[in-house]
């Protein structure tokens, strides 16, 4: 992989206010700037960020319908109706539904939760899972992280006597669903101050304001922030605004005191005794619960979650491991096909998006499939595969493309579709789909720009290794949690050499454990590019390169660093030089 390095420039009147910043937050002029990048440029903005308070999050009453959703979910607990929580299989909707059930259970009873199946009914809310309403006696349904386009399923449950509130983040058609109220900052007459929560996070919102309306004190709301947290690292949601908050203290309550669900995940992923950060949900925590869904049902994912007794919970976290051992032999070998098929596309150097059916392929990874052929040929990519007369499946986007657009451009073509920026999920009939990859690849052509799909790394700014003093990595480490809007900084050092001691490391030899020099300062520095053994040859020649790279905490040696090497660029000049000598 050949990556192009960007490095972000920043306005004479950011420098001028990120100095200032730096000054008078007492951290060194590199953090400031990364502050100013990140919109934040008075010392009362910085300092909210980089110590997030509970006591500013927004009233959850600014949400549009909330006071009719409260009232609502009071209205059915004073008439002892049975109440139903239905949620969307993946990560998002599995703990949005745990989290609101388990909240609600501590003062009510007559409670229960529904996943529909991916393979049977498919996304959001069914007529199935109405049915199920209906002959369990249910009269109120709260669902989550889905819904906001379930217009006939709703109208079928209304017809039976059955209320909805929705909780979701999804975009909105201009029509909306006959449910009782609808929580949704996307809403086109949306009156709430932050648009990106998650599905789990419009779930904590209401939990919020009933808690507010029965005058539950908030702090029996905080062990749930666990959850909230997992679900906005796994559903790739901006962590900046509120997101910041309720991750920050979610992470808090991850490490300190996790449900009984989430420790067993923990211990079943090898993590104990570590430090959680996003990374940990992102790679670990989060594809386990999301594997439930994918390979059986997400059912079993809010068992585990809502699970009291750790025993009974080490053994349904042992199965939902299985479960992900099974999701990433799925993952492996549809990934191999996928890329074979796109090998052979004519004209692929041409093309700007790749759209792939295969009848065969496994429902519950197709997902997967298209985040893996994005980060490969940095295109937008629909992967479908049959479900009935349908083919169904997943888009994922590069950064900064809409793909949620590209889809909804299409919208004649399609039987459903749904989703955000980044992701979307879509059905159409099979014939269609040679007029869908038609029309897509135009959309996507139009309107992506050329370096949008090409490999670059951003650079934020330009180091020497002298600039590495505890404190700054100590300072830098108050930036977490990093995600979307606030990316962990990408740094870049030139002329650096191997200190004699760098090597080859890795099952297969794919890694390299660096120890550097510059060219400025006396400090080593210490070092992993990992799937890079391509440049060994050239580090062991003493000949000066330069890195890019990313400052991670040394998970061997508490309270040092390690440079997670992102890219290396051999510096030939020094051949040049020495030709002209």
């Amino acid at each position: 992989m050949t990556y192009k390095w960007n490095y972000l420039t920043i306005t004479p009147e950011q420098a001028e206010a990120s100095r200032q910043l730096a000054q008078a937050l007492g951290i060194s002029p590199i953090l400031g700037r990364l502050l100013v990048e990140r919109g934040i440029t008075t010392v009362q903005a910085a300092r909210k960020f980089f110590r997030p308070q509970l006591p500013d999050l927004h009233d959850p009453f600014l949400m549009k319908d909330m006071d009719v959703a409260v009232e609502r979910l009071n209205r059915a607990m004073g008439r002892k109706e049975r109440i139903l929580v239905y949620g969307d299989y993946d990560v998002d909707g599995t703990t949005a539904v745990a989290l609101v059930y388990k909240f609600i259970q501590q003062y009510y009873s007559n409670i229960d939760y529904y996943i529909p199946d991916r393979y049977n009914e498919g996304y959001g809310v069914s007529m199935q899972g109405v049915d199920y309403a209906a002959e369990t006696g249910v009269k109120l349904v709260i669902v989550l992280d889905c819904g906001i386009k379930a217009v006939e399923e709703i109208a079928y449950a209304r017809e039976k006597g059955i209320d909805f509130i929705i909780c979701d983040h999804h975009v909105p058609d201009e029509v909306l669903p006959p449910a009782v109220a609808i929580l949704n900052a996307k809403r086109f007459d949306n009156t709430y101050p932050y648009e990106h929560l998650s599905g789990c996070g419009v779930g904590f919102k209401f939990m919020q304001a009933f808690a507010i309306s029965n005058g539950i004190e908030f702090h029996h709301l905080i062990p749930l922030l666990d959850l909230v947290a997992v679900s906005i690292a796994s559903d790739i949601v901006p962590i900046m605004g509120e997101n910041r908050i309720l991750a920050y203290h979610g992470l808090k309550q991850l490490n300190s005191n996790p449900s009984v669900g989430l420790k067993a995940i923990i211990d079943v992923c090898g993590l104990t005794d570590k430090e959680l950060t996003v990374g940990d949900i992102v790679f670990k925590i989060g594809p386990r619960i999301n594997a439930s869904g994918r390979i059986q049902n997400g059912k079993e994912a809010v068992d585990l979650l809502t699970e009291r007794d750790f025993s009974a919970a080490l053994e349904k976290a042992g199965q939902i491991n299985q479960y992900n051992e099974t999701r990433k032999d799925l993952d492996k070998t549809m990934t191999e096909e996928a890329n074979h098929i796109v090998e052979g596309l004519p004209h692929l150097a041409d093309r700007r998006s790749i759209v792939l059916y295969n009848e065969a392929w496994h429902k519950g990874v197709i997902g997967i499939v298209a985040s893996r052929l994005t980060e490969i040929y940095y295109r937008p990519a629909v992967v479908l595969t049959r479900t009935g007369d349908l083919a169904t499946g997943s888009a994922r986007s590069v950064s900064g493309f809409d793909v949620y657009k590209a889809v909804e451009h299409c919208r004649d073509l399609l039987e459903n579709f749904g989703g955000h920026t980044y992701a979307a999920g879509l059905s159409m009939r099979v014939e269609k789909v040679p007029e869908f990859t038609r029309r897509f690849e135009t959309f996507v052509a139009e309107h992506i720009r050329p370096e949008q799909t090409s490999a670059v790394i951003d650079i934020n700014a330009e180091i020497d290794f002298r600039d590495i003093t505890p404190r700054f990595a100590a300072d830098l480490k108050r930036f977490n949690p990093f995600g979307p809007e606030n990316v962990k900084p990408v740094f870049c050092t030139h002329n650096v050499y191997d200190y004699g001691t760098s090597k080859v490391v890795g099952r297969e030899q794919e890694h390299i454990k660096l120890e550097l020099v510059d060219n400025k300062s006396h400090n080593v520095m210490n070092g992993i590019a990992f799937g890079q053994s391509s440049h060994v040859r050239f580090i062991k020649t003493k000949r000066s390169f330069d890195i890019c790279y990313t400052i991670e905490e040394n998970t061997h040696k508490r309270g040092e660093v390690q440079l997670q090497i992102e890219d290396i660029k051999p510096n030939w000049r020094d051949d040049e030089r020495q030709n002209k000598g």
